[in-house]
């Protein structure tokens, strides 16, 4: 991955407002990257400086070992859960203007 898709997906993960939630396909495809795990290795690597806990599965949940702490994270910005996921039909944001913004 070059660095300017790595700056792609960290302004698309920025760019997710406060109560809303995106799964990683969705900052994938917002960035223009080829796939959905390269958004999360940009959060794993990379990630301490962004809002990380507003990036779910598409299912809305969070990944087991992070469960408990991104869904206070949400919880804390109004975004509910059941306790295992988010409901992304209610919490799922869109950007203004479609889905990608960036193109390769």
């Amino acid at each position: 991955m070059d660095e300017s898709m790595h700056e792609r997906i960290r302004e698309a993960v920025a760019s997710v407002p406060q109560g809303y939630v995106a799964s990683y396909g969705d900052i994938a495809e917002l960035a223009g990257a080829s796939t959905p795990r390269i958004v999360g290795w940009v959060l794993k690597e990379d990630g301490f400086d962004l809002p990380w806990h507003r990036i779910v599965r598409v299912d809305g949940t969070p990944p087991p070992h992070k469960r408990q702490e991104q869904l206070g994270l949400l919880a804390a910005e109004g975004v509910q859960s059941d306790g295992l996921k988010v409901d992304m039909r209610r919490y799922r944001w869109e950007p203004a203007g479609g889905q990608e913004v960036y193109r390769n």
